[in-house]
């Protein structure tokens, strides 16, 4: 028997809302970031496009000034209480983040997670960062990566947890889907506001074991 449960990462499992935003912000290079952003929103640019040029604005910039910028980000309470449980529980957990593979794979060492999902930054043999971006995760991939875990382990539920607008895809996919303090116009089949009250959802669902 396996169950599967996909997670968002920041503003789900971690206190970070946008690691893009946050070393934007760390480095300076908020205010052409934002302009960036704004190209992708109105349809201008895709996905990797507006990866990469954030990541073009940190030419320079070393893995260690990231990983410090990992290192003080801080989980969400409960989190770890959550990840326990569910493997208890016979459940695969997988971390599904349109952010940055530094900290999710930190996360996801961290708290036993069986499958880590986001954007990797590329560094140089140096440590610096190159400008260059493997986009893993879009804002519309969340699914199709989802799904992609429902084919290979058939488990008996699929529960989704998220709360921004790019969580929607892996929420249709899911046979429960959890909005956890969401974004505006963002809903699931629950809307909680603590990892809690996520644990007493899937209490609820495989019978309280």
């Amino acid at each position: 028997m396996v169950r599967l449960i996909a997670f968002d990462l920041e503003g789900t499992l971690v206190k970070s809302i946008s690691g893009w935003v946050e070393l934007h912000k760390r480095f300076g290079t908020w205010e052409k970031g934002k302009e960036y952003a704004e190209l992708f929103f109105s349809g201008k640019i895709d996905y990797a496009e507006w990866a990469e040029l954030d990541a073009s604005l940190w030419r320079g910039h070393t893995k260690e000034e990231i990983m410090e910028w990992v290192r003080s980000v801080e989980y969400m309470e409960g989190a770890g209480e959550l990840i326990d449980f569910l493997r208890r529980n016979d459940f695969r957990i997988a971390i599904l983040s349109s952010g940055l593979l530094c900290l999710a794979r930190k996360v996801g060492e961290e708290l036993g997670v069986d499958y880590v999902f986001a954007n990797e930054l590329i560094f140089d043999e140096n440590g610096s960062i190159t400008g260059k971006v493997n986009p893993i995760v879009d804002f519309r991939s969340k699914g199709a990566i989802l799904r992609g875990l429902k084919e290979e382990l058939k488990p008996e539920l699929t529960v989704a947890v998220g709360d921004g607008y790019n969580d929607l895809s892996m929420f249709r996919e899911a046979d429960v889907a959890i909005a956890i303090n969401p974004h505006e116009g963002v809903e699931g089949d629950h809307v909680v506001e603590s990892l809690h009250e996520v644990r007493e959802i899937i209490e609820g669902l495989i019978g309280g074991q």
